[in-house]
């Protein structure tokens, strides 16, 4: 069993101030599988100190200096991949086959996009007679979920590095052992002391304080809209950037006449390979009225032929959710587009047949739904599918649009139809013909999905200040 018991702070793996133990449960089998110790507001104390200690210098390094670090991290999270793959299968419960591949995988993109972003990035302007310059913002708190953690760790920690920033990392509870594997890395790699700090904790402890922290200049948050609400809330007090990726609800449109063999799959994909616990899913397939009914069935074979299994087996199979309370809101969603007349083709309640433990979900269909169902609302993060009847284009973009969030979207269609539709749709991204995130591009939504952007050269500019140096150059 995983037992990382201790917080990496100023350099050295240290013991909580008052922190209490916490079990990490396995979802397949519902027993321990590794434990922290969830930390406390005087463990996030003694993180910032050492974080205000250490950008006196950090801040001062060259974009050459940051290169060379960031590529010896990159060295080190490939040696150590295996480990993290491990860590992440056993304690979110996605199969190994994908742990390996795009869980770890997106790590090593990131790294890698962060280090051309620095290499490229335009640190300062000539603008008339004076200077523009980008300077790192200072300490900032990166608080992660545990659906993608060393995706949403690496899309942070990465690009804050090379701004010249320090640091305080609070990954989920959830899934906290690829972080404390992450924080040995960066030691290993030769990340000056305090640069990087990681404190283990939940929300309400940790990540509230944190969040209020008079000695952080930055929070980055991604998780739920719901708790990303109470971060900017606890922020305010002391007028810190925030930064957040939320919720989303993302629709795949296929346009009239589209090709359904390669836009039903390539949906249903897009949400199955979590287990529907991602955030830009396209849970929500658009279809023509025309074509509803072949939608319908080349779906339907699709997630009959999906099984559930073992995250530790290789396999193309889905593994459970990450836990029990995430499994009886899914289950509550699936009853609820029941009772509310969408069509259940495929799946249902319950866990799948023959399986007594672990909180695996039926790959479940419904068709014949209406926008204002609670299932086409509400983020589900689970493997559910909603197919949704459109008249025309316009209903279409009517529907698509019709969200409080706005993370991302997906088209299938000609050239010409993906022009007119793709600029209308109100999200942050959209997956042309399917696709997957590229590390380099804006990722980031619009509405209730959150503010500002990650990835690449993008990401880079949210952990930095812009200063006018007013005629400098005179």
């Amino acid at each position: 069993m995983l037992s990382y018991r201790q917080n990496y702070i100023d350099g050295a793996w240290v013991d909580s101030v008052g922190g209490t133990p916490h079990a990490v449960i396995n979802p397949a089998t519902e027993q321990p599988c590794s434990d922290i110790v969830l930390g406390t507001a005087a463990d996030v104390d003694d993180a910032v100190t050492a974080a205000r200690a250490a950008f006196a210098t950090f801040s001062q390094t060259s974009v050459e200096e940051r290169v060379a670090l960031l590529e010896a991290i990159l060295a080190e999270y490939k040696a150590r991949a295996g480990d993290l793959a491990q860590a992440i299968a056993t304690e979110m419960g996605c199969p190994i086959s994908v742990a390996k591949t795009a869980q770890v995988g997106t790590g090593i993109g990131h790294l890698m996009a962060a280090i051309q972003a620095l290499k490229d990035f335009e640190f300062s302007q000539e603008v008339g007679r004076s200077l523009v310059v980008h300077e790192p913002i200072g300490v900032v708190a990166l608080i992660t979920p545990w659906n993608w953690p060393m995706n949403q760790i690496v899309a942070k920690v990465a690009p804050a590095l090379a701004a010249g920033n320090t640091m305080i990392l609070k990954p989920s509870e959830e899934a906290p052992s690829c972080a404390a594997i992450f924080a040995e890395i960066l030691d290993k790699a030769g990340v000056p002391k305090g640069v990087f700090n990681l404190v283990q904790g939940d929300g309400p402890g940790v990540g509230s304080a944190m969040s209020a922290h008079p000695g952080i200049d930055m929070v980055s948050f991604t998780g739920s809209t719901r708790a990303g609400i109470m971060v900017a809330k606890s922020a305010a007090d002391t007028v810190k950037r925030v930064h957040q990726e939320l919720g989303g609800k993302s629709p795949s449109v296929v346009l009239e006449g589209a090709d359904l063999t390669k836009a039903v799959p390539g949906t249903l994909m897009s949400v199955l390979v979590n287990s529907g616990q991602s955030c830009i899913a396209p849970t929500r397939l658009l279809v023509h009225t025309s074509q509803h009914d072949e939608a319908v069935a080349i779906a339907a074979q699709m997630m009959k032929a999906t099984q559930t299994g073992d995250p530790m087996a290789e396999g193309r199979h889905i593994g459970p959710l990450v836990n029990k309370a995430q499994y009886e809101k899914v289950q509550g969603l699936i009853r609820k587009g029941m009772e509310e007349g969408a069509t259940l083709e495929v799946g249902g309640p319950g866990r799948p047949d023959g399986v007594e433990a672990g909180w695996f979900v039926k790959p479940t269909l419904f068709s014949n739904v209406r926008n204002d169902m609670t299932i086409a609302r509400e983020e589900i993060f689970g493997p559910v599918v909603t197919i949704i009847p459109y008249e025309d284009e316009e209903d279409a973009v009517r529907i698509a649009n019709d969200t409080d969030y706005g993370l991302s979207a997906v088209v299938f269609g000609d050239a010409e139809g993906v022009k007119r539709v793709a600029p209308r749709l109100r999200a942050g991204m959209v997956y042309v013909n399917g696709g997957a995130p590229d590390p380099s591009v804006p990722f980031g939504g619009y509405k209730q999905s959150g503010n500002g952007r990650e990835y690449g050269k993008f990401g880079l500019a949210e952990f930095m200040e812009v200063k006018s140096m007013v005629g400098a150059l005179a």
